[in-house]
């Protein structure tokens, strides 16, 4: 699919400026959004975002949203060896004290390279330089955990698809026969990646970019089934650009696919991905427009949460930016394979200042009703097709 260059991109371009280093803080003049006009921002829009013949699951939350901390809208069962508790081991763990979870795996396997790391067995990707490839069967095994659960309790996990390649135009078809041969059990798609810091580089085949016709057909696919997507795309290099590097292919990508409900995870930062200067204005603008109502954002990773909580400037300007837009963040921990609740819950503890600061209505938007308003919108869609698909009917 053709992008026009005449559209807009310089939304966050115009606010972006370099500066950054690795790992470095931001500065404390990040600029803060104008003031909050008389209404929110429009809602997400809420739709377009195990064996065969499981039981179709619910499509309302099996916990109260009233009685948790939050709902988990960006949480990694397994990590990048494909190992971590099971998900009774994890609704155990959390023991109540959270809602629904997003729940996948990581879609890339860390290859153990005797030549290059010996008997010491990597499990993530900063411990080798063997390569990172995609490994698909991370679906069927979180469908299996899934689906090893109690029926009352599946309620509380919303199952992800993540075992594609965005380089290949036949990862559409992987998508369709995941939810095909596990009916019943997927809400979406992600979190994948297209550009992230260092992984990008070592993955094997040929590398992600906003650019391939294989990512528009995946992003067409999901708007059809109604599919929620989690993508991770950094706004830059870790070498930054200024103007940053992908913003402007990002923004044409969110524009081509209006009918796809996207969460950009981590809003484009990283551990060496810091905000520039005029980050958060640029996500201001980019939410006040009509052309990206179907964006939200998440803030999960305390890598993210640094960047917020940094000083009284930088926690000034995102609260502000949320309460500006209550509609469209959610908070997601990022955890991986967490092997206790302390593990799990540090990356929703280190955001205590904004939840402190921020406006309790907006708050309990962003802990749990932005996930429960599109989760519970695009599940019903997914089982549609799902039914039509089986039983000899149409696209």
């Amino acid at each position: 699919m053709s992008r026009p260059g005449a559209l807009a991109a310089a939304l966050l371009l115009a606010a972006c400026a370099t500066g950054r280093g690795p790992g470095a803080m931001p500065s404390a003049a990040v600029a803060a959004p104008p003031a909050a006009p008389t209404a929110p921002s429009p809602a997400v829009a809420a739709t377009s975002s195990a064996e065969t013949g499981a039981p179709v699951r619910a499509t309302t939350a099996g916990t109260a949203s009233g009685t948790a901390l939050f709902n988990d809208s960006h949480f990694h069962l397994l990590n990048y060896v494909q190992r971590g508790p099971t998900a009774r081991e994890f609704l155990d763990m959390t023991d109540g004290r959270v809602g629904r979870v997003a729940m996948f795996g990581i879609p890339l396997q860390q290859k153990w390279d005797y030549f290059l790391s010996g008997d010491r067995a990597p499990d993530y990707y900063l411990r080798s330089n063997a390569d990172l490839y995609y490994y698909s069967f991370v679906d069927a095994v979180i469908a299996r955990e899934y689906l090893s659960l109690p029926e009352a309790e599946r309620g509380r996990i919303d199952p992800m698809i993540t075992g594609f390649n965005p380089t290949d135009m036949y990862s559409a078809d992987h998508i369709e026969r995941v939810l095909l041969t596990f009916p019943g059990v997927f809400a979406g798609i992600g979190e994948f990646s297209i550009h992230k810091e260092f992984v990008s580089s070592k993955v094997s085949g040929h590398a992600a970019s906003l650019r391939n016709p294989a990512l528009d057909r995946i992003l067409d696919t999901a708007a059809e089934i109604g599919l929620v997507v989690i993508l991770h795309c950094d706004i830059d290099n870790v070498r930054p650009g200024d103007p940053p590097d992908f913003a402007a292919e990002l923004l044409e990508l969110f524009a081509d696919h209006p009918d796809a409900t996207i969460i950009w995870a981590h809003t484009g930062l990283g551990r060496f991905i810091a905000p520039a200067e005029g980050h958060v204005a640029g996500l201001d603008r980019m939410l006040a427009d009509p052309r990206y109502d179907h964006i939200a954002l998440d803030i999960s990773w305390d890598e993210v949460a640094k960047y917020v909580i940094h000083d009284d400037a930088t926690l000034e300007a995102w609260t502000t930016l949320i309460e500006r837009h209550p509609t469209r963040f959610l908070f997601g921990t990022d955890a991986v394979a967490p092997a206790n609740w302390g593990g799990y819950v540090a990356n929703y503890t280190v955001y205590q200042p904004l939840w402190e600061r921020l406006d309790p209505a907006a708050r309990a938007q962003v802990e749990r009703l932005n996930y429960e308003r599109i989760f519970d919108a695009a599940i019903p869609r997914v089982r549609a097709w799902e039914e039509r698909r089986l039983t000899g009917g149409t696209h």
